[in-house]
């Protein structure tokens, strides 16, 4: 005999708590591709150099439209990003925001967060059919704002903490970087890891490999803009990439994204010299899933369910590790390759760096 059960008593305080909580999302959701289109129109770069500023101006200046000039701040007003001024009619970028939305050397930089995930969703119809069949959707299929933002999110944290923090973390490396050591940074993306070293530590060569052409064919011709000669790029996966007796092998915010990280890292064994060291960096994540209920936990989470999962369940094996994998996970994946000591020694607000040894 089936029990029928009571509908639960609905709270209406909490039900409309929620919904204005969504009507809030729904706003920051169409927020991300406003600050993606005033980062291309150059809005905030102009409203930085020139403070208030009435629609008009700020069309006239960046050779846009008003009406679409006058919408955009009234967004941004609305969500806080600018102030306004309803006497005269100006709004205002703080300085503060100015930072975060202009200087690309800034470790506050955000507008490749947003433009990496406003990429992410665009491709939403795929990874929703994906989920269906249990296919993947591997990364060089998605929208180049991925490809993109990736990079401009990331590269400012690696940009303040990669040669003066995380380096140094790293027991005995520094040093041999400034004698002269060879190093592979494999998942290089457009190279903006790669040439950072390379530029900081001119005595050392170093070797970018991805498997996605396009950003190989990008890093190359960073590297030649940034003027490094001790660099090279070569299109390859990590189960693949060339050359042995590696001093320093790096990864950066991509083991979780392999279909085979446990492959990744038994090559990385293979290539790596007996007093190697394997740096990881992740994103920042706790081991169990309560660690990572909070805002950052939060958007990995939907990167991962978006992109990093998608794209690990598109190549082979396809272990599906989550962006949110945490510290032990990454412990057993170095361990199943061949790796014996293993801790963790720099975090971030957004990464975790890891040191794997023989």
């Amino acid at each position: 005999m089936s029990t029928i059960t009571e509908p639960a008593a609905i709270d209406t305080d909490k039900l409309m708590s929620f919904v204005f909580r969504a009507v809030d999302e729904v706003g920051a959701t169409l927020n991300a591709a406003l600050v993606v289109m005033g980062d291309k129109l150059g809005y905030y770069r102009d409203l930085a150099a020139h403070g208030p500023t009435t629609p008009a101006q700020l069309a006239e200046r960046t050779e846009t439209a008003e009406p679409y000039a006058r919408e955009w701040l009234n967004a941004q007003a609305a969500g806080g990003y600018v102030a306004y001024d309803p006497e005269s009619k100006r709004y205002t970028l703080p300085p503060e925001h100015a930072l975060a939305m202009t200087d690309p050397d800034s470790a506050a930089f955000l507008p490749g967060f947003f433009q990496i995930a406003l990429g992410t969703v665009h491709d939403t119809a795929h990874i929703v059919e994906a989920a269906r069949s249990g296919a993947g959707y591997g990364w060089h299929q998605h929208d180049t704002d991925v490809h993109i933002g990736c990079e401009r999110f990331f590269r400012p944290s690696y940009h303040a903490n990669l040669v003066d923090a995380w380096i140094p973390a790293l027991d005995g490396v520094r040093e041999k970087l400034e004698t002269g050591a060879l190093v592979a940074d494999v998942g290089c993306g457009h190279g903006a890891s790669t040439i950072l070293l390379a530029q900081a530590f001119p005595n050392s060569t170093f070797v970018g490999s991805d498997y996605h052409a396009e950003s190989i064919e990008t890093a190359r011709e960073r590297a030649t803009a940034a003027g490094v000669t001790n660099v090279r790029f070569e299109v390859a996966s990590a189960q693949e990439f060339g050359g042995a007796g590696y001093d320093l092998v790096a990864m950066f915010d991509c083991l979780h994204d392999m279909g085979d990280p446990v492959g990744a890292a038994r090559h990385v064994r293979e290539a790596i010299a007996d007093d190697g060291t394997w740096m990881i960096v992740e994103p920042m994540a706790g081991d169990h899933v309560e660690d990572n209920l909070n805002p950052v936990g939060r958007a990995y989470y939907g990167f991962s369910t978006l992109l990093c999962t998608p794209s690990s369940l598109s190549q082979d094996v396809g272990l599906a590790l989550g962006t949110q994998a945490g510290p032990a996970r990454i412990r057993d994946i170095a361990s199943a390759g061949g790796f014996t000591r293993f801790r963790s020694v720099a975090e971030t607000p957004f990464n975790r760096v890891i040191e794997a040894r023989p």
